[in-house]
């Protein structure tokens, strides 16, 4: 598996593709074995490296995760298979804010990865998922340094999209449901258990 993983990272370069950077990946597999995690959902599939990487970290992990972008979609389909772990992961070709899970579903993790700009409507649509004490783990907290200087950034699609990862933290600091601890690993990882 290891020659197929070092596969997608040069398709990601290749590509242009963000995927998770090597530190927080291994943070959130260590986190994973440490607190038991059986049951993962991924917000944003991308070519499927996160959840290969999530279920190759213990026998009994399953991972569900989204994708909306076809061509990512049938990327990560074809590098599950090739992982052989289509019995662990089971990708969902739809947009996560339109997709509506089962009301009996539950996850230990939830990780989001996908459109920056979304966070907080991702959190909020799919934080009941969660069973008692489980975690929202989000990726790009940092977003590449900008995160807490967008008053410096000019006009735009960036200084948007900052803003909109900074109210996102701020959201998640005030957040009374949850505790957050905000870890600068990788790009930015926050990790938000659930109270309950």
């Amino acid at each position: 598996m290891k020659e197929h993983i070092l596969e997608m990272e040069k398709y990601a370069i290749d590509n242009n593709i963000p995927i998770i950077e090597k530190k927080s990946i291994a943070f959130i597999m260590r986190y994973i074995k440490n607190h038991n995690v059986l049951n993962i959902l991924e917000i944003g599939s991308a070519i499927g490296y996160s959840s290969i990487l999530m279920a190759s970290s213990s026998k009994d992990v399953m991972v569900t995760t989204i994708e909306r972008d076809e061509a990512r979609y049938m990327e990560c389909l074809k590098n599950v298979k090739k992982c052989g772990m289509e019995k662990k992961i089971n990708v969902v070709y739809q947009d996560a804010l339109e997709l509506n899970l089962s009301e009996e579903l539950r996850y230990d993790l939830i990780f989001i990865d996908a459109a920056k700009g979304q966070y907080t409507k991702f959190f909020e649509k799919y934080k009941n998922y969660l069973n008692p004490g489980g975690v929202i783990i989000t990726d790009n907290i940092h977003f590449h340094g900008y995160v807490g200087e967008s008053d410096k950034l000019d006009k735009g699609n960036l200084k948007s999209l900052v803003e909109k990862i900074e109210s996102y933290v701020d959201f998640l600091k005030n957040n009374e449901e949850f505790d957050t601890v905000f870890k600068d690993i990788g790009d930015g990882l926050s990790i938000s258990t659930w109270k309950k």
